[in-house]
């Protein structure tokens, strides 16, 4: 145990040392050996804070990334910690050598050198200019809606939903690069609400070279509609446009992209299906409520012991609900992903469901009917929708 504390104090020294000689470049921590299996890596740079050095740590997880920084008498505190305990390898690199410390399955440390890898050190500054998908000093719109300053300074109050924006935009631009739209695509945004969205996706598309895009927002409340046309209007985006009316009449000839984010119960499987019979090249969905499924839901299988206990009974609903909606979109040929649009601290709502236009998945309808007959279920009403393809 003596010998194993040496060769970590030894690296932790050399680290010290590289920082306070001004030759330390980064470190890394990597190789899980914790019991949370999700903590990845760690990656550590020198940062300047409040005039002050300090470490910068990167904790990357499965599903996220955190950022800490802590002075650097701190930091180094902290590494000591994760070695050889969450982490089972750790390098060191410095403008004079890369310096390894590596645990064997019997947590037994050994430090390996080799020649420097690096020859500068990055830059110390830390407020460095974050690159958005949405600038906010570039986005008019977003002051009209409360989310920025009259300077173009993200507010206090609408940092949330900034987030949620370039997430959304980052999301999309994403779809974008497996499924390119056509030349003058159109986008219908079914229940656009106030249009934050809707107005950051307009804006993200029309920057493209040659694309020349036409973004229709559909959405039930006048207030809400009248006050999108008026900024769109104001802002001189030409193929911005919204009306007031139920997705279920609105009949476009085209949709080259269908998006419907928190779109009541059935009002999503509405959107879907018009995607579907539109040939949407790319269908976007984040759903909201699942009555309709959980009306019908008697369970035949031995998870009725686990059902019998409401709120469980509610959010297998919900992932019944959801992963028929995805077996029929691949019955109809879109490839389909479900994933996670924002993590739940900033809504509850927040799966989100894609299908890119692809080939028909053969067995999809089978799948769904053998999920149906285990949990009593009557029907999907997306099934109905798309039946014999009729229209919506």
């Amino acid at each position: 145990m003596e010998h194993t504390n040496e060769i970590a104090g030894q690296f932790l020294q050399r680290l010290q040392q590289s920082i306070s000689d001004g030759r330390f470049v980064r470190l890394t921590l990597s190789k899980s050996g914790g019991q949370d299996k999700s903590f990845k890596n760690v990656y550590a740079r020198l940062i300047e804070l409040k005039g002050e050095a300090a470490l910068s740590f990167t904790l990357r997880y499965a599903t996220r990334d955190e950022v800490k920084n802590h002075p650097v008498g701190e930091g180094i505190a902290m590494v000591g910690l994760w070695l050889g305990q969450d982490f089972l390898n750790g390098t060191l690199f410095t403008l004079d050598e890369d310096i390894s410390i590596q645990y064997s399955k019997k947590r037994r440390p050994k430090l390996f050198s080799s020649p420097a890898s690096q020859e500068a050190p990055p830059p110390m500054a830390h407020d460095k200019h974050k690159q958005y998908f949405v600038e906010p000093d570039s986005a008019p719109y977003l002051q009209a809606m409360g989310i920025t300053s009259a300077g173009g300074q993200v507010l206090g109050s609408g940092q949330r939903k900034f987030r949620q924006i370039n997430k959304y935009i980052e999301i999309i631009d994403g779809l974008l690069k497996q499924q390119p739209l056509p030349e003058n695509p159109h986008i219908v945004d079914m229940g656009s609400g106030k249009g934050y969205l809707t107005f950051a996706l307009y804006t993200h598309l029309a920057k493209q070279p040659g694309l020349n895009p036409a973004v229709t927002g559909i959405e039930l409340r006048q207030n809400l509609v009248d006050f999108c046309n008026g900024l769109a209007q104001q802002s001189g985006y030409s193929g911005l446009s919204f009306h007031a009316q139920d997705i279920h009449d609105f009949h476009p000839e085209r949709i080259d992209m269908l998006i419907a984010l928190h779109a009541c119960d059935i009002a999503t499987d509405i959107a879907i299906a018009k995607g579907i019979q539109a040939g949407a090249g790319i269908i976007i969905v984040a759903p909201c409520c699942h009555k309709q499924i959980r009306q019908q839901m008697h369970c035949q299988t031995d998870m009725q012991a686990i059902l019998r206990h409401g709120i469980l009974e509610e959010r297998q609903a919900e992932l019944i609900t959801d992963g028929i909606r995805a077996l029929l979109m691949e019955s109809k040929g879109y490839r389909t992903k479900v994933f996670e649009f924002i993590s739940t601290e900033h809504t509850a709502k927040n799966l989100m469901i894609v299908g890119l236009k692809g080939k028909e998945d053969g067995a999809a309808l089978t799948k769904v009917e053998a999920i149906k007959r285990d949990y009593g279920i009557e029907y999907h009403y997306l099934e109905r929708l798309l039946e014999g393809d009729q229209g919506v």
